[in-house]
This record gives structure tokens, sequence and C-alpha cells, in this order.
């Protein structure tokens, strides 16, 4: 680690000073620049997230588990020590944020898909500490986790869209809970954008329960948007419905083409890349040739995989070209960009044992012009600038070696600035290094049994074995089939995808040594991806971006104590109490009235109490909290990409286990049950609400425990819907985000409200809170002109009882030196059920899991190797093993191994 530190500062100031021409007024000198680019590369430190989960998919009723690895690039500051993890469901609403607590750069967690809130969607996993709220949320980790039903869902689906000019056909099979076929049967059917239909209409099952629907695509930009809702009529007199989203409707097709450094330059041969891409993001196979304004062939090319590859083209002066492809059995027809008759480009060259070779390129009669022109080069890997030269052209073509020695594997983005700082070219070069954990596992044997105990040797062989720390995935893989290629590991999370903006697909292919081409795979990659963590001109403008959260070392509650007059109060004294934890701690406010109490930690919904009794004057005392900030919600990032629309079909398998695993972990001999039923109440009840369909969240009224003004809690409760403190309205958060200022309309035990009458709402009789987030028919949202609905829901009058005493009247008043709140806090402690089959009862038990054993808390010291012991499950065939892990000096790494079970 020290030599490789000791070559970056090294390389940082190595100056290869050529012979230039006379100095130009506005000339920056090259020790400036270099001054420059890394105050900012030595004051900003690059922090990474990356979730490994136990699987890739799952089914409502299972337990999700993952660990949070967290990576920087700076060892001179004290890293972040909470992460956190957001569940998004396919409509970009939020459904969770989790709290994680790290300790040497990692933490764990689970998630519970509840199926009272979880249902059959795609949801995205997005993770990040409040020090990369900071820069670009394009940096954020992503992950799509498709969640299949087993247990609630009525109606099981495939869909197939087929365009048709300027209308689209979807062609749907509907199946039973029992995966009976619906035939014969009625539907009716909603195009939808938003709340309104543009485009209905009903139609009937066949024998197969087959329908054919035909709708409207002439816009493509509500289809972006825009879902199918199909009503099935049932047995009963409710109907089964489904939900599609229409962006899959879309069959737009896109080639670009990607000058190698930046132009087409007339009279120099170069490199240009190419990227086929359907309207989902992904790349098409595609193959053609180049020809010229004469329609001369020029070139030939096709794709390396995943729609992408690059070939050689020398292009001439006053010469058009243009990309005849064939792409999904059409021929095509692309312009190539303008050949440029002055421009000088950056260019990759080639890589050996010492050093990586790229070259400045110009033609001879832009040469001419800017002969002995100086350039400067900068690259930077990782936040870390490992070299900086200054150049003279004395040639068309300047050749220049980076050393290499020591560099970590990671992106080096080299670019080419003009002595007045202004950067021209740029070229991204993935550089495969020797500096990854280097993990084995070995089995005690090659073949088990069912439920036959397992020995596991995990070692680190790599040259300093320096304590690591791991998460360790046994999976049966004949249950959670699944290609390896598309998985975003922690190799190519961490050195690949959070380093680049956009998607990338199956990134794990370009990690897999079985792959022939991956290294030319990779290069394509690179010079079609954008990427621009770092921005030249501003850094060397020194505009650095605005700090307002630092890495975070802990739980912190802080707020401003005021007079009930608004003035702050200083030197107040403060009580924090978390009963839950049985922690008490106080401080006092600064001057200008500010507290804060630091580093605590306690789980998520607990109780936390702040007052400030005692002060002689508290009756005059306010206490008022600083808001929580969270980054919006990126709508269709472009990790939905990897979305599955027909889950029922892609997770056949294992949703056929899960239906099993379900069965056998909740059935229980029969009981005689005794005591009242209670009747819960919903918004069903009310004939203004009767229209509407199910509550996508619901809030029991036990969570307002210890909430005195309810719009406090509100704010913070309400899933999905976001609070506007300018408008005091509260707006469907995914609309919200599109610049929608259609507010939500609450309803109380039936009846529409406003927002002032909310605090006229007594917190302890409320039961319960249902909110809306669509209105399929429109019954609400026609009449009151809303975007959603929050249903507030009371407790049933009882009967009269005596009359309050003035304690009881007290304690229903809302104080404003006594504040209570449920913050969010960290993740409860859970660990992984393993089972034991030591002994012949044991063993006489049904085992359906997939996730045969999980465990996130692996330590490996300075001895490199650990052993492990569980047992396998009832499947048979190949289990796979999933190895990930981080070092101390930061060293990443991953393994799979395989056993059979027979």
């Amino acid at each position: 680690m020290n030599k490789i530190k000791n070559l970056l500062l090294l390389l940082l100031f190595v100056l290869i000073i050529l012979p230039s021409r006379g100095q130009e007024l506005d000339k920056i000198p090259i020790n400036t620049v270099v001054e420059r680019v890394q105050k900012y590369f030595g004051v900003y430190p690059v922090e990474k997230v990356h979730l490994h989960f136990d699987k890739p998919y799952y089914a409502v009723g299972d337990t999700l588990w993952f660990k949070m690895y967290l990576h920087r690039n700076l060892v001179e500051y004290e890293p972040s020590k909470v992460g956190y993890v957001e569940i998004i469901n396919g409509r970009d609403s939020l459904m969770q944020t989790l709290r994680i607590p790290l300790d040497k750069g990692t933490g764990n967690g689970y998630l519970v898909l509840d199926p009272q809130y979880i249902k059959q969607d795609n949801y995205r996993f997005r993770a990040y500490t409040k020090w990369m709220m900071n820069f670009d949320g394009s940096f954020f980790f992503n992950k799509i986790v498709p969640v299949g039903d087993a247990i609630n869902k009525k109606l099981g689906t495939t869909i197939t869209y087929i365009p048709e000019g300027n209308k689209t056909k979807a062609q749907i099979q509907f199946k039973d809970a029992r995966g009976d076929i619906l035939g014969k049967r009625k539907i009716t059917w909603e195009a939808i954008d938003g709340w309104d239909p543009f485009d209905k209409g009903k139609s009937e099952t066949d024998d197969m329960g087959r329908a054919t629907i035909t709708f409207s695509s002439k816009d493509k930009e509500i289809l972006k948007n825009g879902r199918l809702i199909v009503k099935v009529e049932g047995e009963s007199a409710s109907s089964l419905v489904g939900d599609f989203p229409l962006k899959n409707a879309l069959t737009e097709t896109d080639v670009q083409f990607f000058p190698e450094g930046g132009d087409l330059i007339a009279g120099v041969a170069k490199n240009v890349a190419f990227k086929a891409i359907g309207s989902d993001g992904k790349g098409l196979a595609i193959k053609g040739k180049i020809i010229d304004s004469k329609k001369n062939t020029v070139a030939e090319f096709s794709d390396f995989g995943l729609g992408m590859g690059y070939f050689s083209l020398l292009p001439q002066l006053g010469e058009s070209y243009k990309a005849v492809v064939v792409i999904q059995d059409e021929e095509r027809t692309f312009d190539l960009p303008v050949v440029k008759e002055e421009s000088v480009n950056l260019v990759y060259h080639k890589s050996d044992d010492k050093t990586i070779q790229i070259g400045l390129v110009t033609n001879e009669n832009h040469f001419s012009k800017i002969q002995n022109s100086s350039f400067y080069i900068l690259a930077q890997l990782n936040g870390h600038l490992i070299y900086a030269a200054q150049a003279t052209l004395k040639n068309p073509s300047l050749l220049i070696s980076v050393p290499k020695d020591d560099l970590p594997s990671g992106i080096i983005q080299f670019t080419v600035l003009t002595p007045q700082g202004k950067p021209i070219s740029e070229r991204l070069v993935f550089h495969q290094g020797n500096s990854e954990l280097n993990i084995q596992v070995k089995s005690n044997k090659q073949d088990y049994n069912k439920k036959e105990a397992v020995k596991l040797d995990i070692s680190n062989i790599s040259d300093e074995k320096l304590p690591s720390h791991l998460s360790i995935s046994v999976i049966d893989e004949a249950k959670v089939p699944y290609d390896d290629h598309q998985e975003n590991t922690i190799v190519s999370s961490l050195l690949l995808t959070s380093d680049l903006k956009g998607y990338v697909e199956k990134p794990n292919f370009y990690f897999d040594e079985k792959v022939e081409n991956r290294a030319e795979a990779l290069d394509a990659l690179m010079m079609t991806q954008g990427f621009r963590r770092f921005d030249y001109n501003e850094l060397i403008a020194e505009k650095f971006p605005q700090v307002n959260f630092l890495p975070e070392q802990g739980i912190s509650l802080s707020g401003t104590l005021r007079l009930n007059t608004g003035r702050p109060y200083p030197n107040g004294g403060l009580l924090l109490s978390i009963p839950a934890r049985a922690l008490r701690k106080d401080t006092y406010t600064d001057q200008s009235g500010r507290f804060s109490f630091e580093n605590l930690v306690f789980p998520d919904s607990v109780k936390v109490t702040i007052n400030a009794r005692s002060n002689d004057n508290y009756r005059n005392l306010v206490i008022n909290m600083d808001q929580s900030f969270f980054p919006a919600i990126d709508l269709r990032n472009p990790y939905t990409s990897n979305e599955v629309l027909n889950i029922d079909q892609q997770l056949t398998a294992y949703l056929t286990n899960s239906k099993n695993e379900y069965r056998t972990s909740i059935l229980i001999d029969e009981v005689t049950v005794t005591g009242v039923v209670r009747q819960q109440r919903t918004s069903k009840e009310f004939s203004a609400l009767s229209g509407l369909s199910m509550a996508d969240h619901r809030i029991e009224g036990e969570r307002l425990s210890g909430c005195n003004v309810l719009t406090m809690c509100l704010s913070t409760m309400l899933t999905g819907v976001t609070y506007d403190s300018q408008t005091l309205k509260y707006y469907i958060t995914r609309n919200y985000n599109q610049g929608s200022r259609t507010p939500v309309q609450f309803f109380l035990n039936g009846m529409p409200i406003d927002e002032p009458s909310l605090n006229s709402i007594q917190t302890a009789e409320v039961e319960a809170i249902e909110i809306f987030l669509r209105d399929d028919l429109g019954t609400v949202s026609r009449m009151y002109q809303n975007d959603g609905v929050v249903s507030i829901i009371t407790k049933k009058e009882k009967p009269k009882g005596p009359r309050m005493s003035l304690a009881e009247i007290e304690a229903m008043l809302p104080k404003s030196n006594v504040i209570d709140m449920y913050p969010l806090g960290y993740i409860k402690e859970r660990i992984f059920y393993s089972p034991k089959y030591d002994t012949d009862q044991s063993r006489n038990t049904n085992d359906y899991r997939s996730t045969v054993y999980w465990n996130p808390s692996v330590s490996i010291d300075e001895s490199g190797q650990v052993s492990l012991d569980y047992y396998n499950a009832d499947g048979n065939g190949k289990y796979k093993v999933v190895v990930e892990g981080i070092d101390d000096a930061g060293k990443i790494g991953r393994t799979v191994y395989y056993y059979n079970v027979k």
C-alpha cells in the first residue's frame, strides 16, 4: 500500500517538459494545473458502496439478505460509518429506507418481504452514503431485484408486445393462482398515463386463456411512463387485475458511433466505436459496412457482443460517411460524424508489462499550423492523479508511455488539455492490475448427500495477507438459475459501473476469463460509455462542489432551542432519552441556540424524546428539530433496463419452490382459537372511496403513538408521498419529481378535508391511515381534481364515560418543550437461520430453502484462512458458493465455487 502511495505522489509532479513555443499570455503553467487538480483530489475523497445479495431474485414471504461494502480512495480522513439503502418499486415510489451501521467499511442488512406490503414487482435497491450526496447521484449503487409472488397473487400472466404501425398488440395469457388456464373469460382494459386512460376496450380470452389487446402507441412519450391495466372476470364478484408497464411496448432501436478521441480527423486512421441499443437500453446484435459518398465500402464491422464493437477508418477530407447496418433483420442507414479538417485527438496504442502507451494525433495540414505547440496530458484513476505531463508536437503523432507499475485496477481517464486548461480530447482505458484479493474456496468433498454437513475452507492467497472481511452465499442453483454475467459483482461494481454513467449491461461479462474477446469488448465499452465524475474545466477554475454533508460518524439529532417569541435560547439544557435502549444523554445549546446529540446508537422505529424542562422558563421554550435530507428519487434510472417483464414466466422454478417452502413454514396443526376477532376498518366502507382499489400502503394507528401533532408525523410516514414546505401540500412522490403540482386529497372517515384540518385530528383516535397512489377508475380524481388519496380512519366511538380530568386534557395538548419522535435508526440485528441435521429426527423434515447458507460477517486474519460449517438442504444438483470481500487496504475480490448434491 505504501509503495503504491509513494508512486502516486511521485507521478503527480513528474513533468515531461519538452521544448515549446513562446509563452502565451493566458497560458496556465503545468505546475499550476497539477496543483489545482490535486487540491481537489486531496480534499474530496471518493466513496463508493456495493451491496452483495444472497441471491439474484426473491419471492414474497422471503427474507432478503445483503452486505454493504464501502470503498474509498483516500486514507487520510474518517470515512462514513453510516450507509443508506433505499427500496424503490417499479413505479419509482420509495418503499423504505434502511440505515446501515458500517464497521471497518462493511455492514449487514436484510429486508423481510412481508406479503402485507410487498407485491410482485421489480424493486430497485439504491445505496449511498451522505458524503456521496454532495456529488452526482448517477454514481450511487443501483440494482434491480425482481420479486415474484406465490402467496397472494391471484392472477398469473405472460405478455408479449407486437408493434403494428401506430398501434401495438399486447398478447396476454391468463392463469389463476393454481396455474389453471382462465379460458372464456371476459376482460376489460385501460391503457393509462398517470390517472387518465388514453385507450380502453373489452375482449375475451380463448380456450387457452389468451387475449389480444390492440391500443394506440402513436405517442411514444406516453408509453415510457404508461401502464396497461387489465381486469379479468373472476368466479366471484371480484375481478382479477393485471398491471403491465407500457415502456416494454417501445421498439425503437438506435446505433451511435464514437470516433476514438472524439473526432473523425481527415487523413488520420483511428478506431471508431459503435453501440446498438433497443428501447430497453440493452445491446442488439449488429453487423454492417461503412460507405462513402460514392457508395464505396471502406470498412465492415460486427459487434463483439452486447451490441458494441469498433472498426478502423481512414476518413478523407470532404467525404461524408454512412453506416449501412443490419439490426433485428432490418437494414438501416446512419450518418457518421462529420470529418474535421483540424483537430488533435488522444488515442490508445497498447499496454505492455511496464507501460500504457497513448498517442496524440493530428493530420499533416493541421500539424503545419501547430508545430511545436504544447499540450498537457493528465490521467486520473479512482480520484488519484497518476500522471501529468507537458508534451510538444514535433510530428503529426506523438507516442507517450505512462508507467503502470503497482497501479491498482480500474478506469484510467486520459485527458488532453490546451495550455489554457481547456480539455479537447479524452480516452478511457481499463487497467487490469494485480491488486485484487485472491480468494480460494475448497470443500472437504466434491459430492454430498442431501442434508449432509459441509465444511468450506476459505483462503486469501494474496501476497499481502491483510485482515479481510467477506460475505458468503451458498444457493441451490437448480432452484435459482441465473446468468452470472448479469451479476454486478463487487469487482465489476467498484472497478467499473461505479465510475461510468448510464447503464452497463451484463457487467460481469467483462471479468469472465472464459470470454475470449472480453478485452476487446471492454475497450469498446470504454469508448462508448459516458464518464464525467471529474470535470477538469471546473477543477482548474477552482470551482469545487459545495459540501452540504460530511462523512457521517453516527446518528445525529440536532436542532435549535428558541423562546416562544422566536429568539434563540443560548446555554439551554436539553435531555434526550430512548427508553427502549435505557439511554439518557444531555447537552447544552450554543450562543445561537443550536444543539446536537452526536454518535447515537438506536434501532429503527424506537421512540426518542427530547425535552427542555430542566430550564427555569421551560414553559416558554420551543424545540425546533432539523430536517433530515435524502436524495430525490431519480425517475427511470438507467438500470431499470434490468426489470423483468414476465416475472411469472422467468421465475417459474423459483416460485414453485417458494410455494412449497412457504406452505411448509406456515402450516401448523389445527388449533381452536378463542377470543374476539378484531374487525379491521378499511376505506372500502366509505362510499366516496369505494371505487378505489387496494391501498398501496397502510399505517396502523399504533405507529402514531407519541406523536402529538399529526402533520409532524405525516411528512415522514406517508410512503410514496412528498410534503412541500413551500405550498404546505402533499404530493405523490413519483409525479412530484416529474414536475406535477397536483396535491393529494385527504379524507377523514370518507369525508374530504383540507390540510389545515389535519392537526385537529387526535392521533390517539386514529385507527389507520391508508395511502392510494393511483385511482384506476378515476372515481375520486375526477371529482376532486387530486392526485392520490390519503384516507384517515378513526376508531369507532366508544360509549360515553366520565368527563376527562384536567391531567388528561393537558396530556392531549401538544407540548413545544418536549418532542417525541421516531427517527430513522439503524436496522435491527437479525441472524440467518442455518438448521442442523445431526439427528435422524431433524433429517426427517422437508427443507425447500434456496439460500442454503448466508454469512455476511466472515473475517480472515493475517493467517489468511478460515473454515465454515453448515448443512445442505433437500435440493439436488449444483450448489453455488459465492464469496465477495474487501481487506483493510481496500483490495477487493470475488470467487465462485461449485459442488454437487445427490
